[in-house]
Formats: structure tokens, C-alpha cells, sequence
């Protein structure tokens, strides 16, 4: 094949999803890696002048080249997991990982980015281009550059072996996750789950061939068992299989992950021990806004405290209530959610199923798009382009009518495609010879898909909290495509601190609380009627529902996450199972079962880059809320002026600026002051 004829070396403008095919890939990724190789060795070659023009420009135009194209496979990987397409990027990945380790340990770069920053031209860099070339030099260190030889040679290994394990990781969930089918007869075991919940499986037992009704552990199909089913049996088998999945209990043995996650923590940890770090934690913490494991676990641990009390009352009731309303004397761990929902429905006289009839795509997604439009003096717009499923949506953003950034939107949950929610970057903004190139985002969601009843397809409900999850990954695609900042290194959520890259996420949540936003994005899918303004008031009598037992769960992930890459020895007697059990019994009011795997499916820190990073969600909350509060002043003073003000001043002081600044420092230019805890507390009805 001519590589003019590759869709995957098409840099002209968006990918071309409607050419790309599995045997591409590795054509493309050799010529790349080629071509970054010769300009690489064109670069380590003596200069008489390092400048960014002759230096840091031809490094990143080869680098955004490579990592254009290997995203769009990562990306396509994420979302059509086929075996010809999992095969050529298993294939290629040992070989791009060793490219990318290869320039992280560069001396020769690492020297010349030396020589730019001791430059007389450095000191009249912008702030973004000072930025980057800091960036590097901290980069370079934590690649491994000033290593000597063997010593690189073995971190190299290190690297690839990384990515091939995590890739596994990822890999056996989806696996296990695609294989699990429970298929249930007889309709009267589903007394209790609700009609679309039924529909939908309904729907994928026809589609599958068979009669009755397909459950699998897509989030979609599984949550509702938890959630509405009455029998207590079917509940259980569901819990199980999901709590079990990639484990030595869970799928074929093939996949289960026990090895990977040890294999893994051992590797990390290797690796901080040749940066001359005493934990892995520590390598972790270098790029981030906390400064110490210490720090991270003070924190929890104070948060923990804080929500004891209030989880410790949560339990209480629904132990109390479970007995005395449900007949359960022993409540279960498949008891929990499907108790907690009864709860809720008897307390606050509301379902989760009868809010969700208010929230039918279309009406949320106009509804996102119209809030986005007012706070942020921008346009969105539907576009076209070719996109990898028929159900991809594409649009653009514009300001004073010109084209600043545009997004692929995945909302439904299908085989083949790993779970979760997530934003990633399809390209980044930059200055180019022909003008500013313009940022791209992909946002994915797993939410169910519409269903078909007697022929005709009706709209895609929402639950609050999957409204919720569609503002959150917005929050990261305005972050990245909101930006000014026309270097690529900084721009969009480049460069961006790790536990600050979800602030913009968090503080998007805050809108779904809204009564005016709610009101321009509620339909009832029968009558068209917004949200009526009772139910409303249910809702947010019940937002903070259990939020002591929630705040805590997280803070359990978050200590595990922590203590695994702190002060846990992969060599060692003590299992992962055991560091689990330790947290657990520290700070954790419901203690899972024994057969509980949850580690081996928490793809965020084995798989997704949030290691030893998993605090970042409580972390960034604190500083979401506390800017979410500057919102709630100027609302609360009624100066429609002064809201607008507040819209602006976040996109001017946090969006815009992507990276090119320490996250603390937009913090304070966009609310004056350092973070205050006390807004995040009051927000999850903790305040004291």
C-alpha cells in the first residue's frame, strides 16, 4: 500500500474514521517512528545556537505527528475493540513505547533543552514557551536521561513491559465484561426492574437469537438489577459476577489480573528506585499539585474523618429500614443499592426511574449546549465528519463566528467499547505557518442506547447521575477546547497538573443542580412537560443522600491507590488484598465481602494513568467547589452583570490558560485566594 494512501498519515485536517482499517496501523506507525527517528538524530547533532525555532518546533511537529495517529488507534481501541484492530495495536505498542522512552532519556536533547533555558533569549520567552522547556527538563529527568547506560537500557524495558501489562489489564475487563451473559426466562423473576430496563434486554436477548431477557456487566444492564430487582438471588449472582471479574473467581483464568496488578506495582516501583526515588508515589507526585504521599494521606485521612460521622448515620438508618421495611435482618452487599434506592424512594416520595422520563437525550444535550453558550459567550454547532459507529455525533464551537474547537460525542454503552466515561484529546491547539490550529476532543460516555418498542425508536432516557457524568466530561472537553494558549505543550489540558485536570470537570457537575439549567433541559418523554419544581425539590433534598458513605468509598479507592504506590512492598508477604483490607478497616463503615476482586477491574490506576493520582478527584473537588462558590455569590447578589463576569473570568483564568501556569496560581487569579475546604463539605451536606 502507498503510504499517500494511508488514511493514518492524513495530517491534513480531522481523522478520516470512515477509511482508517486495522492493517493500516502498522505501515503508519514504522514510517512515522522512521521519520521522528531521522529528525531526532538531525537534533542531537551540535548546534552553534539552540533556538525554539530551530530546535523545540521540528521536535514537536514530528512528535504531534506520531502522537496524532497512535491516539486515533488508542482511541479506536477504547471504542471498537475488534481482534484484527487489538492485534495491530498490540503489535505496534512495544514499539512506540520504546520510541517514547528512547526521547524521555535523550542526554543530547536533555542537553540542548539545558542550553535553551541558560540562553540569553529565555528570559523573553513567553510564560507558555518558559513553561514547556521547564517541562521538559522535569520530564527528562523523570524519563530517565541522566541515568547512565545500563541503567537506561533497563528502564526502557521497564516502560514497554508497563504498557504491555496495562494493556492487558484493560484488556481482560473488557473481555470478561464482553463474555458474561446471564439470560433470565421467565419475566416474573424481574418483578421490581423498570419497563425501559426490561426493553432493553428484551431487545438484547432478540438480538442475540434468544428468548427472554439478556443481562450482561455493561454498567447499563447490570446497575438496574442492583438497583430495582427484587429478587434477591438475581441480585446477588449479578453483584458477584461483577465484583469479581478479571480475578482468580471471576472469567477464564486467562484473564485474570492478580499477576498483572503485582507485575505491574513491581515495575513501578523498580522504576522509582532508579530515579532515586524512595516510592513510586513520589515520581507520581513530582508533576502534580501535591507535594508529598504524606500530604495525600493527611488529606484523606481529615476528609475521612469528616464524612465518619455522617456515613457512620447512613448505614444506620439503612440497616434500620432494610429490617423493618424490606425483611432483610443481614443487609448484603447486593443488598445495598437496591436498599438505598427504596430509601430514597420512601424518604423523599421519588424514583430515580421517574426522574429519568424527564431527561431524554436530545432535550439534555440542547439543554448542556445552551448553559455552555450563555456562561461562555461561545456557539455550538452540529457538524460533520466521518466518525468509527454509526451513533458518533460531531460538532463545532465558534466565537464571534469563528471556529475555536470541535467534539465527537459517543454516549452509548455497546460491546466492545471499555466502560466508563472519559475526554481525550484528538489533536491540541497550536500556531501553524497557515494559521491556529484548532482543538479537537473525543468525549465518550456508556449510557444506554435508545430503545426500539413496537418498531419505533424512542429517545435515550438519562438518569440524573449519567446527566450528571455528560456535564462532567464536557467540563474536560471546554478545559481543552476553550483554550488560548496556542502552544501545544501548554494548550487545552496539556501540561496541566493532574490533580487540577479535574477541576473544570467537577465544577460542570454543579449545573445539574440548577433549577434554571434543569428547567431549559427537562422534557417528559410522554407529556413534553419540564421537571416539575416538587420533584426538584425532592431531588435536592436528596442530592446529599448517603454523601457520608459515598465521600468515604472514595477515600478508600484513594488510600488503596495511595498506599500501593507509598508504602507497599510488591516483594513482600503482605497480598494487595491485604493493603485493601487495612484501608478498609480504617476508614470504611461497609466492609465488602471476602470474594470482592474490586482491584482487579480499577482500570483508572492499572490501566488510565491515575496512579498514585486517585486522590485527584477529592483533591480537585475542593478547588471546584470553592470556584463553583464564586458562581453561587454572584447569583445569590441577582447582578445578571456580575454572573456573567464570574462565566468569563473562569473561562479567562482556568479554561484559557490550559497549562502554561501552575494550577494554583489560575486558582487564586479567578478566586482571589487560596482553596478553602469548607465549600466541599457544605456542598455534600458535611458542613459542621
Amino acid at each position: 500500500m502507498s503510504n499517500s494512501l494511508n488514511p493514518l498519515l492524513d495530517f491534513s485536517d480531522l481523522p478520516r474514521f470512515d477509511a482508517i482499517r486495522p492493517e493500516h496501523v502498522t505501515p503508519a506507525v514504522e514510517l512515522l517512528l522512521e521519520q521522528s527517528r531521522e529528525v531526532v538524530a538531525d537534533l542531537e547533532a551540535p548546534m552553534p545556537q539552540v533556538s525554539w525555532d530551530n530546535f523545540v518546533e521540528p521536535l514537536e511537529n514530528t512528535a504531534e505527528k506520531l502522537g496524532r495517529a497512535w491516539g486515533i488507534v488508542g482511541h479506536l481501541n477504547s471504542v471498537i475493540d475488534t481482534p484484527e484492530l487489538r492485534a495491530a495495536y498490540n503489535e505496534n505498542l512495544p514499539k512506540v513505547t520504546e520510541f517514547w522512552t528512547s526521547l524521555g532519556q535523550n542526554l543530547a536533547l536533555f542537553e540542548k533543552y539545558k542550553a535553551l533555558k541558560d540562553s540569553p533569549d529565555f528570559s523573553a520567552f513567553p510564560a507558555a514557551r518558559k513553561k514547556i522547556v521547564e517541562n521538559a527538563l522535569r520530564d527528562f529527568r523523570l524519563g530517565g536521561a541522566e541515568l547512565p547506560e545500563e541503567k537506561k537500557m533497563r528502564f526502557a524495558e521497564i516502560q514497554e513491559k508497563h504498557a504491555t501489562l496495562t494493556t492487558r489489564f484493560s484488556e481482560n475487563v473488557l473481555d470478561v465484561t464482553n463474555d458474561f451473559t446471564l439470560f433470565v426466562e421467565d419475566e416474573a423473576e424481574l418483578s421490581g426492574l423498570p419497563d425501559d430496563a426490561r426493553q432493553a434486554a428484551r431487545a438484547a436477548a432478540d438480538k442475540a437469537g434468544k428468548s427472554g431477557y439478556k443481562f450482561t456487566l455493561h454498567f447499563p444492564s447490570y446497575f438496574p438489577i442492583l438497583q430495582y430487582a427484587d429478587n434477591r438471588a438475581l441480585r446477588e449472582t449479578m453483584y458477584r459476577a461483577n465484583a469479581t471479574k478479571a480475578s482468580e473467581l471471576g472469567g477464564k483464568p486467562d484473564w485474570d489480573n492478580t499477576q498483572n496488578i503485582v507485575d505491574i506495582l513491581k515495575l513501578r516501583a523498580e522504576e522509582a528506585g532508579l530515579l532515586d526515588y524512595k516510592s513510586f508515589a513520589e515520581v507520581s507526585l513530582v508533576s502534580k499539585m501535591a507535594e508529598t504521599p504524606e500530604q495525600v494521606i493527611h488529606f484523606l485521612e481529615d476528609l475521612a474523618r469528616r464524612a465518619r460521622p455522617f456515613a457512620d448515620k447512613d448505614l444506620t438508618e439503612l440497616r434500620a429500614f432494610a429490617k423493618n421495611e424490606l425483611g432483610i435482618d443481614q443487609l448484603e452487599a447486593w443488598d445495598m443499592t437496591y436498599a438505598s434506592e427504596k430509601l430514597r424512594e420512601q424518604r423523599y416520595a421519588f424514583s430515580e426511574q421517574e426522574v429519568k422520563q424527564y431527561f431524554p437525550e436530545p432535550k439534555v444535550v440542547d439543554g448542556l449546549f445552551r448553559m455552555v453558550q450563555r456562561l461562555f459567550s461561545v456557539e455550538i454547532k452540529p457538524d460533520a465528519a466521518p466518525g468509527w459507529h454509526e451513533d458518533v455525533k460531531f460538532f463545532r464551537i465558534e466565537k464571534n463566528g469563528q471556529l475555536i474547537g470541535q467534539f465527537y460525542l459517543d454516549l452509548y454503552a455497546r460491546s466492545g467499547k471499555r466502560g466508563g466515561a472519559w475526554m481525550d484529546d484528538a489533536r491540541g491547539r497550536r500556531t501553524l505557518a497557515s494559521g491556529i490550529q484548532t482543538p479537537v476532543a473525543y468525549l465518550v460516555c456508556n449510557f444506554t442506547e435508545p430503545a426500539v418498542v413496537d418498531g419505533k425508536a424512542k429517545p435515550a432516557l438519562f438518569t440524573h447521575d449519567e446527566v450528571t457524568t455528560l456535564f462532567h466530561e464536557f467540563g474536560h472537553g471546554l478545559h481543552h477546547m476553550l483554550t488560548q494558549v496556542d502552544e501545544l505543550g501548554v494548550s487545552g489540558i496539556a501540561g496541566v497538573e493532574w490533580d487540577a485536570v479535574e477541576l473544570p470537570s467537577q465544577f460542570m457537575e454543579n449545573f445539574c443542580w440548577e433549577w434554571e439549567v434543569l428547567q431549559q433541559m427537562t422534557a417528559h418523554t410522554d407529556t413534553g412537560k419540564p421537571l416539575p419544581r416538587e420533584l426538584f425539590d425532592k431531588m435536592t433534598a436528596a442530592k446529599n443522600f448517603q454523601s457520608g458513605l459515598q465521600t468515604l468509598r472514595q477515600v478508600e479507592f484513594s488510600l488503596f491507590d495511595m498506599h500501593l504506590h507509598y508504602d507497599y512492598d510488591p516483594y513482600g508477604a503482605r497480598t494487595v488484598q491485604d493493603v485493601i483490607t487495612e484501608v478498609r478497616n480504617q476508614v470504611a463503615v461497609i466492609i465488602p465481602p471476602a470474594f470482592n476482586r474490586f482491584q482487579h477491574s480499577f482500570s483508572h490506576i492499572f490501566a488510565g494513568g491515575y496512579a498514585a493520582g486517585y486522590y485527584s478527584y477529592k483533591w480537585a473537588e475542593v478547588l471546584s467547589a470553592d470556584a463553583y462558590s464564586a458562581f453561587e455569590e454572584a447569583s445569590a447578589s441577582g447582578d445578571q452583570i456580575r454572573l456573567a463576569d464570574t462565566g468569563l473570568k473562569f473561562q479567562r483564568e482556568i479554561l484559557a490558560v490550559g497549562g502554561s501556569r501552575p494550577a494554583l496560581e489560575s486558582f487564586k487569579a479567578f478566586r482571589g485566594r487560596e482553596p478553602n475546604i469548607d465549600a466541599l463539605l457544605r456542598h455534600n451536606g458535611m458542613a459542621a
